[in-house]
């Protein structure tokens, strides 16, 4: 048996395994890095019967990978503070992997205080209700909402809920108990820089990702044929050390969505999502900007 644990639950790897010894079981544990469901570590079957991913909702079909989610709880009444901040009476609910659990208390919350609350169904790559990942928003997409609530850390999530859907969000996060609006003009402010900045480039370097749910070949092969200075890379992990060593003036990723928008100030050069390119090469307006999601 093989396990895989994204970093925050690496240090309950050897706790893990030896309760899984103690059953009887041989266990290998990777050590590599984990970036999500999209990530599993697949190598490891050559070495063992399954591979145990923790951590998140299962998304690579295969019956030697058993997903094994983890939950973390919150108290539900934190959600209050975002009241003040609603536009409307209808109100979409959204979280990510850890709190899904934990919506049907919240939709009870809302409903309780007067309001209508909705709870999308779960996709492909997020199979449980009113889940959202950072390559997928489409649990947020509820056309009757005048308002989105995202309870997440962070305001990486709750920006894509407001780019991806156009509605208004307010996030709460469920540690503290804050509330925000989000606003996405700034953000966009920056992208836009961002694509001026690439359009100097020698060469556009198109990052194909090679791990299994991550990977968006024809997507890739779609982008480079709109300039004859872009080339298609195929990469497992990307790093700055890696495309310093490229040395493309400017690249393309379509591997995970975040790295485009999280890791940008860590790369040597302007880093673009395939809309963006597109805006670059104009067959699309900047009107029509999208956020980046693997569908």
């Amino acid at each position: 048996m093989a396990l895989q644990f994204p970093a925050g639950l690496k240090r309950r790897a050897g706790e893990i395994a030896g309760a899984l010894r103690d059953e009887g079981f041989t266990v290998l544990i990777s050590g590599d890095p984990c970036y999500g469901a999209c990530d599993p570590a697949l190598d490891l079957l050559e070495y063992a019967d399954v591979l145990v991913h923790f951590g998140h909702t299962p998304l690579i079909s295969d019956p030697r990978v058993i997903y094994q989610p983890f939950r973390v709880d919150f108290d539900p009444a934190v959600v209050a503070s975002a009241i003040p901040f609603f536009r409307g009476d209808t109100i979409g609910l959204v979280t990510t992997t850890q709190h899904t659990h934990l919506l049907p208390a919240v939709q009870e919350i809302l409903v309780s205080r007067g309001f209508r609350a909705v709870i999308r169904p779960g996709g492909r790559r997020t199979p449980e209700n009113g889940q959202i990942l950072g390559c997928s928003f489409a649990a947020a997409r509820i056309p009757e909402a005048t308002d989105i609530l995202v309870i997440a850390t962070g305001i990486f999530h709750p920006l894509g809920v407001s780019l991806a859907t156009g509605t208004h969000v307010i996030a709460v996060d469920p540690r503290t108990g804050e509330a925000q609006e989000v606003d996405g003009r700034r953000f966009l402010a920056k992208r836009h820089a961002i694509i001026e900045r690439a359009r100097g480039a020698d060469r556009f370097g198109i990052i194909v990702s090679r791990k299994p749910g991550q990977n968006r070949y024809t997507r890739a092969r779609e982008l480079a044929s709109l300039s004859d200075r872009a080339f298609l890379i195929f990469m497992e992990e990307v790093s700055p050390d890696e495309l310093l060593n490229l040395g493309f003036g400017a690249y393309v990723n379509t591997a995970c969505p975040r790295l485009a928008y999280d890791d940008q100030i860590r790369f040597p050069a302007p880093v673009l999502t395939p809309a963006e390119f597109e805006i670059l090469c104009g067959v699309r307006d900047w009107e029509d900007f999208i956020i980046d999601e693997i569908g």
